[in-house]
């Protein structure tokens, strides 16, 4: 805005043509990554029942090559819970108290 009060004219073009409406995919790479990152952390916890988090983690970063994936052992345990719980649950070790994770029933 120039001091008199009306809009630079260069503004209004770059605002015109940046538009929301003029972007493609709303967001179509993030929901697929987060799609593939659900469906690797269901395969293996199905493959091998009685998985911990660093378990996971470690599965992901090491032997599936998802390194910037940007779970962590801590966010694992909110991430199954808000977005699969239906397909996966836990119980407690009583040993070291840590989540043990196995698939849904």
């Amino acid at each position: 805005w120039d001091p008199g009060g009306f809009p630079d004219p260069l503004y209004a073009v770059w605002r015109r043509s940046n538009n929301e409406e003029n972007m493609r995919g709303k967001g179509s790479q993030k929901q697929a990554r987060l799609e593939r990152l659900k469906t690797e952390i269901v395969d293996y916890v199905s493959t091998t029942p009685g998985v911990s988090a660093a378990d996971i983690v470690s599965h992901l970063s090491n032997e599936r090559k998802m390194r910037n994936h940007g779970l962590t052992t801590r966010k694992i345990g909110l991430f199954i819970p808000r977005h699969l719980s239906h397909r996966i649950d836990f119980n407690l070790c009583n040993a070291t108290g840590k989540r043990i994770y196995h698939p849904t029933a």
